[in-house]
């Protein structure tokens, strides 16, 4: 076995390979750029070595600084988790060629499975069912027009290194494809040091489905069940789960066998991951291979207790596997959430910043025990598992850099319902400020009928939510449980107010029973009966509820039960009450008395200004290039400008015809979030 270990990666890959490497006794290198210096991996890691500048294609993917640094080190082997090098056949000589081993498959398999146009060739010839479109190489946007043509819209236009959704757009006109070809080069290029394209047909109402298959050196190879992976967002996944709610036995059988079958010939040896698209009829297509460890690994190791970074590491190391196809057991049920440092109610645009608070949910373990690769025991009665997979830290600062991904909240229970009713609770108890992040977004899809009922497609986000994402509405159950919270705790409030300014003995008998809660545009005139376990709240039509907690002033995060169901809040402070966070909700919460609230409903709202001429940038990054100039006429739908941030390409749009009168930015500059572009008459 190895006794170091380079990480040639960043942010909470490189943290979870530490943790895997730690456990087995191996020593580990982390290495970082100018904006990583004070990153986790960097302080998880017993040493660390600079590579260079922030942006990943003058550090990170540079081949040269990677292997310098694994001279300097020492390392016996290189870990590259996903992204960067991880599938760089280029990457695997050099260090085969340094007698360094690679902790991922052989040159062969990631040359003719890493490379999206090669796999999809060899899996025709293997008779394997594959997505129509042209394999070739596409030289400009004039021939991936005429290609789209020949396909039929809409297209899937792909980097052929591609991964993580870099590189992905999908045209449904000849203009989209000219843009999007260029688009897509230009992202491939700068996360991949790979611009190659090439184009297949885009299956509508698809469902992304995968199967993980672990493979020795020895011939051995199994697959440990299969990852639904349908919800997305510009091609890129933020809920995946395992197993998927849709196949059957028989379906997870073939997948399974013709997965491994294709990975053993290429002589597939460690993690890895065949991706297939599958209709409503349980019909499965081939779509690629991803030579490396995926993203959402962590939902297959909570099913089947097997831990796939080690798994990898004892296969580089020459080791046969332990594990048979008859011992893999899929047990429970384990759902992944995406923490990302976007803006849903800003299109999903990447956010930039300071953590200034980041407390993630208390790590769970729960379930039955993996004896020697066979599940032991059975998992007690509402027992459940928190993960959370992170590379960031309070204080830390989120770069436009690298990926907007900072965190994987996994949960694992018995039960597909009782997983996700775990995940509300874990997603309402996670604390991120500072940053934009698309936490309430993964509460609305943890309650959304579609995705409760397991019927979701890869186009859930664009149908469930066309105009982009506004936020949740609570409905009248809830607001009414928050409602009841929010007087209880408006009591505890005052009664801690009249202490403080000792103008009572009995505090409790100043604090009235009385109180008009409104929210969200509703009021909920209620009285509280208050004892020393809790408070009666009793609304106006007679219902009540029963409210404990041992939350204090001052505590963001209140955890109360309401009629003895959990109820996690996020706790802010406004004038006369809270903004309070729950289920995707941001709330602002008044708790008056009848006659503050009779007076309240008096005053005037208070308007936003008016923006409505003026393009604003959507998030932090750099102008890539302006299209029009002053005094062009612009119609609705025309490209103004683009933005570049977190490697990935913005065209901004105009949204109704106007002339342009003014532009403040030019090529080059960085902007941050809401600097005026250009404006309109």
């Amino acid at each position: 076995m190895f006794d170091k270990i380079l990480i040639a990666n960043r942010g909470e890959i490189a943290c979870r390979v530490i943790k895997t490497a730690r456990k087995m006794g191996i020593k580990t290198v982390a290495i970082y750029s100018d904006a990583d210096k004070q990153a986790l991996h960097v302080q998880m890691a017993d040493e660390a070595i600079h590579i260079g500048p922030p942006p990943a294609n003058q550090s990170y993917i540079v081949i040269d600084k990677v292997m310098s640094a694994i001279k300097e080190s020492g390392a016996q082997a290189v870990h590259p988790g996903y992204g960067f090098l991880s599938e760089n056949s280029k990457f695997a000589e050099a260090l085969a060629a340094e007698g360094v081993a690679f902790v991922g498959p052989p040159v062969g398999a990631i040359e003719s499975m890493g490379d999206k146009i090669t796999s999809k060739k060899i899996a025709q010839e293997a008779d394997v069912s594959t997505v129509p479109g042209y394999m070739g190489l596409i030289e400009d946007a004039e021939e991936a027009v005429k290609i789209s043509n020949q396909i039929g819209y809409p297209v899937m236009i792909k980097a052929s290194a591609g991964g993580g959704g870099k590189g992905m757009r999908i045209a449904w006109n000849d203009e989209e494809a000219r843009e999007g070809f260029q688009s897509s080069k230009n992202e491939a290029a700068n996360s991949f040091g790979d611009d190659r394209i090439f184009i297949e047909k885009f299956v509508t109402q698809p469902r992304h489905i995968e199967i993980q298959v672990l493979c020795d050196s020895h011939g051995n190879g199994i697959y440990l069940g299969e990852r639904e992976c349908s919800i997305q967002r510009r091609n890129q996944k933020v809920v995946e789960e395992a197993p998927s709610p849709f196949l059957d036995e028989a379906t997870r059988k073939a997948m399974g066998e013709q997965a491994v079958a294709l990975a053993k010939a290429v002589g597939y040896a460690s993690a890895g991951t065949v991706e297939f698209i599958v209709d409503g009829d349980k019909n499965f297509y081939f779509l690629e291979m991803n030579t490396r460890l995926q993203v959402e690994h962590p939902v297959t190791e909570l099913i089947t207790g097997v831990d796939l970074v080690e798994q990898m590491i004892r296969v580089a190391a020459g080791e046969p596997l332990s594990i048979t196809q008859d011992d893999v057991t899929l047990t429970g049920w384990a759902i992944e959430n995406r923490l990302y440092a976007e803006d849903p109610y800003r299109g999903f645009l990447p956010s930039i910043g300071r953590l200034t608070r980041y407390r993630p949910p208390a790590e769970v373990a729960a379930g039955p025990m993996l004896v020697n690769g066979k599940w032991q025991g059975e998992a007690p009665e509402g027992a459940a598992a928190v993960r959370n997979d992170t590379g960031v830290y309070e204080g830390g600062e989120i770069s436009m850099y690298y990926d907007p991904m900072i965190a994987k909240l996994c949960t694992w229970a018995p039960t597909r319902d009782e997983a996700i009713e775990a995940m509300r609770i874990a997603l309402d108890s996670f604390e991120v400020e500072g940053i934009g992040h698309n936490l309430p977004f993964l509460s609305a899809v943890m309650d959304h009928p579609i995705f409760i009922a397991g019927d979701m497609t890869t186009a859930f986000i664009e149908e469930q939510y066309p105009e982009g994402f506004e936020g949740v509405t609570l409905d009248d159950t809830n607001l009414r449980r928050v409602s009841a919270a929010a007087a209880a705790m408006h009591r505890v409030a005052e009664i801690r107010r009249t202490r403080v300014s000792g103008r009572m003995d009995n505090h409790e008998r100043r604090v009235g029973a009385d109180w008009v809660v409104s929210l969200q545009g509703a009021e909920f005139p209620v009285h509280i009966d208050a004892d020393h376990d809790g408070s009666t709240v009793r609304f106006e039509d007679g219902t009540e509820m029963r409210v404990t907690s041992d939350w204090t002033p001052g505590d963001q995060l209140a955890n109360l039960e309401v009629d003895g169901n959990p109820l996690v809040l996020k706790v802010g402070k406004v004038s006369g009450g809270f903004r309070l966070r729950t289920r995707g909700a941001d709330l602002k919460v008044h708790v008056r008395t009848p006659r503050q609230a009779e007076l309240a409903r008096l005053m005037p709202e208070k308007l936003p200004p008016d923006t409505s001429k003026m393009l604003l940038c959507p998030m932090p990054g750099l102008i890539v290039k302006v299209d029009v100039e002053v005094g062009d006429e612009v119609q609705d739908g025309q490209a103004l400008c683009t933005v570049e941030a977190m490697k990935m390409e913005n065209i901004l749009r105009a949204e109704k015809k106007s002339i342009v009168t003014k532009i403040n930015a030019a090529a080059g500059d960085s902007l941050a979030v809401d600097d005026v572009i250009m404006e309109f008459e």
